[in-house]
């Protein structure tokens, strides 16, 4: 698929999305705020970002006050992994700016913040820092050149003395005169008058990578500081006059239920409590939801919980997780079901001629989000104008959606951004803007709203439960010679309803959602490969999927590389040098095969594969994954050592981690992510699952659905290939790679083929015995 594209929303969530004739207003309750532009309170007060007109704006993506401060507005959520001082960096590279005086501030939906690249205001895909490295840099280095031509006008220099400026630390210096001024001497000098084209910001030379004194340092991050001393401010944290609180009601379906009745006898007990409120969704995000509207959170609470509620369950509330199972094994099984991703070659002639033939079923369960912060959202309507304070990853749509809960056009709508305590995807929603936005109107004052655990949990949008079938041939020599891998599972994408994030076929009968198979394209060099993508209609309504970090890299390198495994076995070859032959780089491989080949080599050399000697159930297994997409890799591999015992219990001792990421701005960041993403893939692979039962969610907090624990950590050993090639992302691929490289090490340590996610010691044990 290709990720490079801009994205038109002609129409989200039922409402008319105007996203390119969009203006914003401001209100007279704004009091001069420019809306659309909110700076982010706890680093910068709300007003002081645009109170000094004399700034210098060389780019909507910083500015340079007059006493030098750069302050640098990210039009990325920003959920721990970063990203807004990883934007700073970048700028601050080519700008020359010292680290001190930068500062960051986070973007509002206003379109000028749209993605460059995707056209939206989107953070998901390991994609920011390889979409915006470029733009962020020629930003940066439009704003040098202009410093130091008004600086040589203000030092009185001749024009051709230019070329011998040094820009440093906020200091445009030259040498030769010993003349110097610094950026906020420049600002205030009233001098700055140049200003680029697109064509002229395109044709700027920026610096290669043996110059750079910037991008490669762990510098201090700036959000650091104010998460610590408690002023960087949450969604949960937003507190607005006259504000009361709303405790959603959900039903016990997940998706499909109506409210019958409402008796609200006992909730009017309830001191503080001001209305009970039913949803009326016309963006078809939610069905069957109440919210309970108090003074008080305390209050809001306790009179949901005192609301009797009854409920149409709908058409989906006798499903379960087998009924999704049967029924995506069922589509699997039909000839002309789902849409070819990749038809390359003559898949059936070459199993007709191929020596043998294996075939095997992969399957993962349903996965939670379950971010530390639950889902809230506050509304507050201000004449004609609708504030929402969120903390979002998909601005675009989500602003989209909030103007469908209010009945009015998106220009109307003022997305406020908030530091996440968490995304993972789940923040890519914005169903938690129309409990809020509908509660608001009902009672003409500004209404929080806060999930429970019990409410995040049972209405995640999910990662799918997903069926995978791949049908394997070897020749003769033992090399792979054909394959076919039908993907079965809910489309998110599809239900976004952006036709953009949709690609058509490969044989040009429909338009799939790529975000379901990306990763069965891989780089093995395969002469017949065909992939299919299949929608699971029934798992599509009854469990309302989402992008969890990995996407579908998740599922669909769990099933590659474990039937690559074993192959390798069936062939007789060891399973990390079968993979090397496949990676030759032939066609369209040429280069990313390479590239992936390297990280393997790292790994197996960190973890000391095949070189020792380990105790009876104990193995290493490998895998190796161009996550996320095909277009936008980051070359990863994993050594899994893991110890099974006679049980079926497995000990992971340890992961070895090496990742491709081209050009590293921030080595620590880069490693912490690549930890974290390992320990998410190890937690997913082991530990996760979610189950439908009479429509629903059967897990509702901690105690029932076990993310990994800090006991069950193991040692993790990351090498980081810095390359100097293009950025690329790290935010998700070590997600994908665990799980296969982990089943691989059990295999190899007890003989135990595991083909579903998550693995357990009874799968494990039934595996052996087997």
């Amino acid at each position: 698929m290709n990720t490079h594209v801009k994205i038109t929303l002609d129409k989200i969530a039922g409402e008319p999305a105007d996203l390119s004739r969009r203006t914003f207003l401001v209100g007279s309750a704004a009091a001069g705020l420019v809306l659309g532009y909110s700076a982010v309170p706890g680093l910068l007060g709300a007003d002081e970002a645009f109170a000094a007109t004399s700034s210098f704006d060389p780019s909507v993506w910083y500015s340079i006050a007059p006493d030098g401060i750069v302050t640098v507005t990210c039009g990325k959520a920003d959920m721990g992994q970063h990203i807004a001082s990883t934007m700073a960096q970048i700028i601050c590279e080519e700008l020359g700016a010292n680290w001190k005086d930068m500062r960051v501030q986070l973007a509002s939906n206003d379109p000028k913040f749209n993605d460059p690249v995707l056209g939206a205001q989107v953070t998901g895909g390991s994609w920011s820092t390889m979409m915006n490295f470029d733009a962020m840099s020629r930003a940066g280095a439009a704003g040098r050149m202009a410093l130091t031509e008004a600086a040589a006008s203000a030092m009185g220099l001749p024009p051709y003395f230019k070329d011998e400026l040094i820009v440093r630390d906020s200091v445009v210096s030259h040498p030769k005169s010993k003349k110097s001024m610094t950026f906020a001497d420049i600002v205030k000098s009233g001098k700055i008058t140049k200003t680029f084209t697109a064509d002229e910001l395109k044709a700027i030379k920026l610096k290669t990578a043996d110059q750079y004194t910037m991008i490669g340092v762990s510098v201090p991050q700036l959000d650091i500081p104010s998460k610590t001393n408690g002023t960087a401010k949450f969604g949960i944290d937003v507190m607005l006059p006259g504000m009361v609180y709303g405790k959603v009601v959900t039903p016990p379906v997940r998706y499909g239920a109506t409210v019958k009745s409402i008796d609200d006898g006992e909730a009017k007990k309830v001191p503080g409590f001001i209305k009970a409120v039913v949803l009326d969704d016309k963006t078809t995000t939610t069905t069957g939801w109440v919210v309970a509207v108090a003074n008080t959170y305390a209050g809001a609470r306790k009179a949901a919980d005192a609301l009797k509620v009854t409920y149409d369950g709908g058409p989906n509330a006798k499903l379960s997780s087998e009924s999704l199972l049967t029924e995506a094994k069922r589509l699997q099984g039909l000839d002309d079901s789902g849409l070819f991703f990749v038809k390359d070659g003559d898949t059936a002639a070459a199993f007709g001629t191929a020596a043998k033939v294996l075939e095997a079923e992969y399957t993962t369960n349903i996965n939670i989000h379950a971010p530390m912060e639950p889902m809230t959202a506050t509304a507050q309507q201000q004449g004609d104008i609708w504030h929402i304070y969120s903390g979002n990853q998909f601005a675009t749509r989500s602003g989209a959606i909030a103007a469908g809960a209010a009945g009015v056009d998106p220009k109307f709508v003022v997305l406020h951004q908030m530091w996440l305590g968490g995304g993972f995807g789940r923040r890519l929603e914005g169903d938690m803007m129309i409990p809020a936005v509908q509660a608001a109107k009902a009672v003409g004052k500004p209404v929080k709203i806060i999930y429970s655990r019990e409410n995040d949990m049972t209405m995640d949008f999910s990662r799918p439960l997903t069926f995978q079938k791949i049908k394997a041939g070897l020749d003769g020599d033992g090399k792979l010679v054909a394959m076919n891998h039908d993907v079965v599972s809910a489309w998110p994408t599809k239900r976004w309803g952006i036709p953009d994030f949709l690609s058509p076929s490969v044989d040009k009968k429909g338009a799939l959602d790529a975000f379901t198979v990306n990763g069965a394209d891989f780089f093995y060099s395969v002469p017949n490969h065909n992939v299919r993508a299949i929608l699971n209609e029934m798992a599509h309504t009854a469990t309302p999927s989402g992008q969890l970090r990995s996407v579908a890299p998740g599922w669909t390198f769990w099933a590659v590389e474990s039937m690559v495994d074993e192959l390798a076995h069936a062939a007789g070859k060891d399973p990390a040098q079968f993979r090397i032959d496949m990676l030759d780089g032939k066609g369209a491989n040429a280069g990313g095969a390479q590239r992936l080949r390297n990280t393997l080599l790292a790994a197996m050399g960190l973890a000391g594969y095949g070189t020792k000697q380990l105790p009876k159930g104990e193995a290493m297994g490998v895998a190796c994954v161009s996550s996320q997409e095909r277009a936008t890799a980051s070359w990863t591999a994993c050594v899994a050592h893991v110890a099974v015992a006679p049980s079926g219990e497995v000990k992971v001792k340890k992961l070895t981690v090496a990742t491709d990421v081209g050009t590293q701005v921030h080595p620590d960041n880069i490693r912490a992510q690549v930890e974290g993403a390992a320990l998410w893939g190890l937690s997913l692979a082991m530990y996760e699952k979610a189950t439908l039962k009479n429509g629903g969610i059967e897990q509702t907090n901690f105690d029932t659905y076990t993310p990994l624990r800090m006991s069950q950590t193991p040692e993790v050993a990351v090498s980081v290939i810095a390359n100097g090639e293009h950025a690329t992302g790290v935010g998700e691929p070590a997600v994908t790679v665990i799980a296969p490289a982990l089943a691989n090490a059990i295999f190899n340590a007890s003989g135990a083929r595991v083909r579903s996610l998550p693995i357990t010691a009874e799968a494990v044990k039934a595996a052996m015995k087997a």
